[in-house]
């Protein structure tokens, strides 16, 4: 049921900065320096998204600043736009190369497609490898029709299982009642929001030298989609220098990861070859934030642990992201945004009608952003007192957060436009060349008054840099 007194404006988002400052332990003061202007619905979906979007933004400016005062004594203004914060979590959504969108995938298999009762399953196969575990469950080829016939044969739970069990990745499309009678649910709503966890002792190390908050600070991306990019990138509009890690025959996402790779370096890396797996410690050893988004426990054979990088890299800030929790019987399997939003109930439509997704990847953004935030507050605790750190969030809390925030009644969205005014979405955009033409995409939405958020390095192809560090400075 639609909750009528849902606050949908900027109060709403001071609020839940204020909790997003509590969490990460920071003075309550430190909200005081943050101003959040507009806030009302944007686009048209029932879910209360701007508030979260735009305070977890908001909470990147702040860590950011933090930093710089700690760097330099100095405090600056943090401001966000409600309407800016909106098509943030979309972003991916305005990337154009030479003044064209990408086109799309002519054969697409990912989708929604009606049960043997009528219910409806998502399939996830934006990976060609998730694509073909998908089809081989259902024993068929990669053909939509193909694919189509075969699901209406299956109950949901039965497929869902199949799949998870054979490696894919899709969504049983649940309500929003059934899914929190699962034990995931309960899971997810007992773990914190944000965890920023010490796992090590460590001297305390000051921030490198440099005119921006992150300036000199090493990240290691081995992320992939949304979430994940989204938090590097994030660190790379405050001076970081990022490095993203890919394998060449690893599935990608094609030209979204030209957006949520402006700012980066970007390398292929084989962990299965010994020298190249020797040249990962080499770039871990003076690294001060490794992020990775693989399932619980995915990397721990390649010796990539939290607890083994704290041990080979003390100091370090371990970044972490997994769909569903690192707890709870989902903990393994894989998840997007999108494949969450099929189980959580977001995606869900009364009377068994045609599911659709929110306007926006909230999840993702959301989820992406609280993660850069944790690994500025984790560089600033390692300053101040020392330690390697963890920072953990999942999509499904992500999730949950944002259904904290009530539902929208219908009359306050119904009418809304599907996109911002052109003259508006105009100014949140920028472009930049890259070594694939000129990119147009979002600017960054934080705005702060000394060190301005903007990246530096152009985005470019998977595997066009070498697996080295830049010279600090």
């Amino acid at each position: 049921m639609a909750d009528t007194t849902v606050d949908a404006g900027p109060r709403a988002a001071n609020s839940s900065l204020a909790k997003l400052v509590q969490l990460a332990g920071l003075p309550a003061a430190a909200a005081g320096s943050v101003e959040i202007v507009g806030g009302g619905p944007v686009f048209p979906t029932r879910y209360n998204i701007v508030p979260p979007g735009a305070a977890v933004i908001a909470a990147t400016g702040l860590a950011a600043a933090d930093l710089w005062k700690l760097k330099t004594g100095r405090q600056q203004r943090v401001r966000v736009s409600g309407h800016a914060a909106a098509a943030a979590l979309r972003g991916s959504r305005y990337l154009k190369v030479n003044g064209e969108k990408p086109a799309e995938d002519p054969e697409k298999i990912t989708g929604f497609y009606p049960l043997r009762d009528d219910r409806w399953m998502y399939l996830h196969c934006n990976f060609f490898n998730l694509r073909d575990r998908n089809v081989a469950v259902l024993g068929v080829p990669a053909k939509r029709d193909a694919v189509t016939k075969a699901v209406a044969t299956w109950d949901g739970i039965e497929l869902e299982n199949a799949i998870f069990a054979a490696g894919g990745a899709c969504g049983f499309v649940r309500s929003e009642e059934e899914w929190r009678a699962l034990p995931q649910m309960q899971t997810v709503s007992r773990l914190p929001l944000l965890e920023i966890i010490k796992i090590g002792e460590a001297a305390a190390r000051p921030l490198p030298d440099g005119d921006r908050p992150l300036s000199g600070v090493r990240v290691l991306d081995l992320t992939r989609v949304l979430a994940g990019p989204t938090c590097a990138r994030t660190l790379a509009e405050h001076g970081a220098d990022v490095l993203r890690v890919t394998r060449e025959d690893l599935a990608d996402m094609g030209m979204t990861d030209f957006d949520t790779g402006i700012g980066k370096l970007c390398t292929h890396i084989d962990l299965r070859n010994p020298a190249e797996a020797e040249t990962m410690r080499g770039l871990i050893r003076t690294c001060d934030v490794f992020s990775q988004s693989y399932r619980p426990g995915a990397l721990a054979h390649h010796g990539l642990s939290p607890q083994a990088l704290a041990e080979q890299r003390p100091g370090i800030v371990y970044v972490t992201l997994s769909a569903w929790g690192h707890e709870g019987p989902w903990r393994e399997r894989r998840g997007y945004d999108t494949v969450v939003q099929s189980a959580n109930g977001m995606a869900y439509r009364p009377n068994n009608e045609r599911p659709a997704f929110l306007p926006v990847s909230a999840q993702d953004y959301v989820a992406g952003y609280l993660l850069a935030y944790g690994a500025m507050v984790a560089l600033g605790r390692r300053a101040r007192e020392g330690g390697s750190w963890l920072v953990r969030a999942s999509l499904a809390g992500a999730g949950h957060w944002i259904r904290q925030h009530g539902l929208l009644d219908p009359s306050e969205y119904a009418n809304l436009p599907a996109e911002l005014p052109a003259d508006e979405l105009q100014s949140l955009l920028m472009q930049h060349d890259s070594p694939i033409g000129r990119l147009t995409h979002l600017a960054p939405v934080v705005q702060m008054s000394e060190t301005p958020a903007r990246w530096t390095r152009p985005a470019v192809p998977r595997g066009f840099n070498q697996p080295v560090w830049p010279e600090r400075g």
